[in-house]
């Protein structure tokens, strides 16, 4: 089993003050040089499956026997993953609830149409590790987010109304748009791969600028501490996002 770094109670605080203060947070070289390489092959392994073309994996058994899921049911991050949560948002996290992972890896043409997916994340934080990341190409798919634009809702319905307003193709060509014309000022995160990125993915609008789809970029986000998991307009909503996901990657496997 993997042994990931080690976070102390200091780096908690500032973590957590990072995020509210710029948006996110930074722990650099979090994976190892022999974790970063790990986490590569498999990547690789799984754009031969998928033809090269844009491919997501969600949930703990997509992932099965590499090193995300080793990240994803590891014990100390887990604990981290709910410092943090608690030192910036005052909410402790079930003990029994577990992190879920989703590895994106863009590439190809299809790649293209996921670029600039603004949306809100399901749960409260999301911490993001990038794998691979273009460097060499204008388009190298760019982190871009409008940080804490919203609180936790105690309502799981207007989290959900809130999200559809969002995530439908015509406000996100809309945002896209008055970003082009510099009406709208995200900020920007040129990802490196092996750092570990945090923030909160419930209240901050994010998505990632169009990348070439002669080159590859792969994340893994690690899901945390769903503030509506015990209601089932939320698990709908989940559901529904995890069987797109399902039926993209079908259409990008051979046969």
């Amino acid at each position: 089993m993997p042994v990931f770094k080690r976070i102390d109670a200091q780096d908690v605080s500032r973590l957590a003050l990072d995020i509210e203060r710029q948006g996110y947070a930074v722990i650099e070289h979090f994976l190892s040089t022999e974790q970063l390489e790990s986490a590569r092959d498999y990547v690789l392994r799984e754009t031969h499956k998928h033809n090269s073309e844009y491919f997501a994996l969600h949930g703990i058994k997509s992932v099965t026997g590499s090193l995300f899921e080793a990240l994803s049911t590891s014990v100390r991050f887990r604990k981290m993953l709910a410092d943090v949560q608690e030192a910036g948002l005052g909410r402790r996290v079930p003990e029994e609830e577990e992190i879920f992972p989703a590895v994106r890896c863009l590439q190809g043409k299809t790649g293209l149409k996921e670029s600039n997916y603004f949306h809100y994340d399901a749960t409260a934080l999301t911490a993001l590790v990038p794998v691979f990341i273009p460097n060499d190409t204008d388009q190298c798919g760019d982190f871009i987010m409008f940080p804490n634009t919203r609180r936790i809702r105690s309502s799981v319905a207007i989290n959900i109304i809130e999200k559809a307003l969002i995530q439908n193709p015509l406000s996100q060509k809309f945002i896209a748009l008055l970003i082009k014309y510099n009406l709208l000022k995200p900020i920007k995160i040129k990802l490196v791969p092996g750092n570990l990125y945090i923030f909160w993915g419930y209240r901050s609008i994010h998505a990632n600028e169009p990348c070439d789809p002669n080159t590859l970029r792969a994340t893994v986000l690690l899901h945390y501490g769903d503030p509506h998991s015990h209601q089932w307009m939320s698990r709908l909503f989940l559901g529904a996002n995890q069987r797109r996901a399902r039926k993209i990657n079908k259409k990008a496997l051979p046969g």
